[in-house]
């Protein structure tokens, strides 16, 4: 089984390969592809987003294709930034100036929980792009009150997992992979495709 991945970076491919070494298929990125589309993530939802991209790519391809979709909910900002997580300072801002946005939208709610939440939806599409199965992974958790640690990206410096006192930038390469929402939704779609898989050499 050729699976494609909606992504440019090596690093998650590489990871993905280990996790599934035991399984008959075989995984490649978007750079395997000349001039492939961008997909505009137009959706209201992650799972709408996510949805749109594994079909685009399925069908551009005519490969089997997983595609993901994920960001940050703040309970006080109800529910934002949400979908729009990589663009909530504008299209050219940067992690700091996302991270200062929220932090001071958030100060201005004079909220004490600081409650939030990370979500990560991924999607299956076969090669006619039909949605085979959708994975979604959270990690609650609360915002700090200003940035700690350098190791991750993105909203990781501001935000706390339950059951931890330090932010995701301060937390191990290892924890994160245990307890992240985009860990947690590889492991549905690794069930998914070894029941599948399974089901296809059973045949």
């Amino acid at each position: 089984m050729k699976l494609l991945v909606a992504t440019n970076n090596a690093g998650k491919i590489r990871e993905l390969n280990e996790l599934l070494e035991d399984l008959p298929v075989e995984l490649f990125g978007l750079n395997n592809f000349e001039n492939i589309s961008d997909v505009e993530e137009t959706g209201a939802t992650f799972a709408e987003n996510a949805g749109l991209k594994a079909n685009s790519y399925a069908l551009e391809t005519g490969f089997w294709a997983l595609s993901d979709d994920s960001g940050l909910e703040v309970e006080a900002l109800g529910g934002a930034p949400g979908v729009f997580s990589a663009r909530y300072a504008g299209e050219q801002a940067d992690d700091a100036q996302r991270i200062t946005k929220l932090l001071d939208e958030l100060a201005a709610t004079g909220d004490q929980s600081r409650r939030a939440r990370f979500v990560c939806v991924m999607a299956v599409a076969d090669e006619n792009g039909e949605i085979k199965f959708l994975a979604e992974g959270i990690c609650d958790g609360k915002i700090a009150l200003k940035p700690r640690g350098g190791n991750g990206f993105g909203y990781d410096p501001i935000f706390i997992p339950d059951g931890f006192e330090q932010t995701f930038g301060e937390l191990s390469s290892t924890v994160k992979r245990e307890i992240s929402h985009r860990a947690r939704a590889i492991k549905e779609i690794m069930r998914f495709l070894r029941s599948f898989t399974a089901l296809e050499l059973d045949q």
